[in-house]
């Protein structure tokens, strides 16, 4: 029934979502209250329900046009279908926005070691979602090595190490304000000769000028690349789901400063803005890999769209 997910999995998925889930349906009530067909009147309603929802407005007005186009088509539709229009159409949404449901924590077999070099501001969650991911990939027993790059702040080296040692995985540093390319070469050159599986390196969270950021993380792509030609083969940005739409400025700033090639979105069980993850899937066309639901290791989930669109749809009782 769920498919690659679990009981468990699925469990905490609703419970994480929750928050979204009861204030977004909780305004749709509302709107519909006293009304038996989706007017237009239904319509502006919903609009402005998924912009609060940090759905974003360009990605709400492609959801609304559609709704219009099968109002149009169907003539007369009633508001108890409004659920069942709006989950497919959203389920459609997010899979034309090149978000793939990839394996379990899985690596591509031809890509040993396998490099993630992770980006985003400080505060985002960005050292936790690596200690997490490297305690999913240990479980699935991959040989991990982390790498301590972020050398801005001395709390960010502390950080992933305390997780190294809780997951029993090696963290490569030189402590603060060393040079972040050093020790990304350290971190792959250790990688390799350990036969890791999986290298992870965390980077400097800094957005003051782009330009720095781009010549810093650029430069870290190609001291990895002295020691491994194609590395590194992800580029993950880490975005605070409870930000909403801030979330979707810094993606914007960080596409533009490096290439970005997935995206991890977390902290999304405090918040009511889980919409923003069908916003940023749809604006940026960049596969949604993870997803944080909870405090625990086990609440960083893959991604899975039609769980996702499933249990943002799940009504109670």
């Amino acid at each position: 029934m769920f498919g690659l997910f679990s009981k468990d999995k699925k469990d905490s998925l609703d419970k994480g979502l929750e928050k979204t889930k009861d204030s977004f349906f909780g305004k749709l009530g509302k709107a519909l209250v006293g009304k038996s067909t989706v007017d237009d009147e239904v319509l502006d309603n919903l609009e402005e329900i998924l912009v609060s929802s940090d759905v974003g407005v360009e990605t709400t007005l492609k959801v609304i046009e559609r709704i219009q186009a099968r109002v149009a088509r169907d003539k007369y539709l009633g508001t108890t279908e409004l659920d069942r229009i709006l989950r497919e159409e959203i389920a459609a949404l997010l899979s034309e926005s090149n978000t793939q449901d990839v394996p379990d924590f899985e690596t591509p077999s031809d890509k040993k070691p396998y490099v993630i070099m992770v980006v985003g501001v400080n505060g985002v969650g960005k050292t936790t979602t690596i200690g997490k991911l490297s305690a999913q990939f240990k479980k699935k027993g991959k040989n991990v090595v982390l790498g301590a790059a972020d050398t801005f702040r001395a709390a960010a080296v502390d950080q992933l190490k305390l997780w190294g040692e809780r997951v029993g995985v090696p963290v490569i540093a030189r402590g603060m304000n060393t040079d972040p390319s050093a020790v990304a070469f350290d971190a792959v050159k250790e990688g390799v000769d350990r036969n890791a599986d999986v290298i992870i390196i965390d980077t400097a969270g800094r957005l003051h000028t782009k330009i720095n950021l781009m010549a810093e993380l650029s430069k870290i792509k190609r001291v990895m690349q002295k020691v491994i030609p194609d590395a590194p083969h992800d580029v993950m940005l880490v975005l605070d789901g409870s930000t909403g739409q801030n979330a979707v400025i810094q993606a914007r700033e960080f596409t533009k400063a490096t290439e970005v090639t997935s995206l991890a979105i977390t902290k999304l069980d405090g918040t009511a803005k889980g919409g923003v993850v069908i916003g940023i899937s749809d604006e940026f066309k960049i596969p949604v890999k993870y997803i944080g639901v909870g405090e625990k290791t086990e609440d960083l989930q893959v991604f899975n769209k039609m769980e996702f669109v499933d249990s943002l749809f799940k009504r109670k009782g």
